[in-house]
């Protein structure tokens, strides 16, 4: 048994907690919302997040970072992708040399282009990272519906120990050594979750959608491999997986705010979508690289209200016919 902490009280942390409780390990949550706090403490559920879907027993939630981290072996980081940072910089202080720190979170820094586990790296120096990345609703994982995800590090050995330290029954974790292509998969998922979710909400048929999703696979595995990972992660649970699961429901943010992109929606008050952080970012990085990546330059032309959703279906259709594999 290991001392694990979560932070971060939103529906995936919470998710993870139960993760964590039933793989048997002692459990803290730390979120900086009292409300969810005392709801757990309570009545072991997150109405906020998870409306009376009733949460793992025996996990403690705490507001207080250096309670939640004392002694902690493995900490999981499930706040949001842009707050990674500053969370890991906060979280620094507390955490013992040698902890295990796994990111959680599927995006790309808006400001510096870096990943969820570099940001933790750069902060917390003296410990091994991870990421767990995979398709995987916290809704699912709460009410211990099958799930499959991977984790991440450089060093196979700790990521074996990882999954199986994290998984259960229901909750089926694999090993990668690819820590940047297992991060790259669930962050760019999401831009074309976007553009999935638009084709949606403009009706262009299932046709449309599954054209999308083909060509938008081609191009997030052509970046992932330009930036230093593996194609064939890019083909398992973090990459294609994800994505699969992120382009099929309006369960997913991502593409429920596409769906409102493509219906020309007020997107004012909607729930955050990482997608739209990450595709300007991984729009900025293929131009850097000189990358293909006409999908995502698109859906952030759209972002900036430099296109319509209308007008980017006809610029993508106008581009010029080439080799598939090409």
């Amino acid at each position: 048994m290991s001392k694990i902490c979560i932070l971060g009280g939103g529906a995936w942390g919470s998710a993870l907690a139960c993760v964590a409780r039933r793989a048997g390990h002692e459990t803290t949550l730390w979120s900086r919302n009292q409300s969810v706090v005392d709801a757990i403490n309570r009545n072991g559920n997150n109405p906020i997040y998870l409306g009376d879907l009733p949460l793992e027993s025996g996990i403690q939630a705490t507001n207080k970072l250096s309670a939640a981290l004392a002694e902690a072996d493995i900490v999981l980081f499930a706040v949001p992708a842009q707050s990674i940072g500053e969370t890991a910089k906060s979280a620094a202080q507390f955490i013992k040399s040698g902890t295990i720190n796994i990111a959680c979170a599927k995006g790309i820094d808006r400001e510096t282009g870096q990943l969820p586990s570099e940001l933790i790296a750069k902060e917390i120096p003296n410990c091994p990272v991870a990421a767990l990345s995979g398709p995987s609703f916290a809704s699912d994982v709460v009410q211990k519906l099958p799930t499959a995800v991977t984790i991440a590090s450089k060093d196979m050995a700790l990521s074996q120990r990882l999954a199986a330290s994290l998984s259960t029954e229901e909750f089926r974790c694999y090993a990668s050594d690819d820590l940047k292509g297992v991060e790259l998969g669930g962050a760019l998922k999401n831009v074309l979750a976007l553009a999935v979710g638009a084709a949606r909400g403009m009706q262009l048929g299932a046709s449309a959608e599954a054209a999308l999703i083909a060509r938008g696979f081609a191009e997030i595995s052509r970046l992932a491999v330009a930036l230093g990972s593996e194609s064939q992660t890019l083909s398992g649970l973090s990459g294609l997986g994800d994505l699969v699961l992120t382009c099929s429901t309006p369960q997913s943010r991502n593409f429920s705010y596409g769906i409102a992109l493509g219906q020309d929606k007020d997107l004012q008050g909607l729930k955050l979508a990482e997608g739209t952080f990450t595709a300007r970012i991984a729009a900025k990085i293929a131009n850097e690289q000189n990358i293909d990546a006409p999908i995502i330059k698109t859906v952030t032309a759209v972002l900036d209200n430099e296109l319509s959703a209308k007008d980017a279906v006809v610029q993508l259709l106008r581009r010029p016919l080439k080799s598939e594999n090409k």
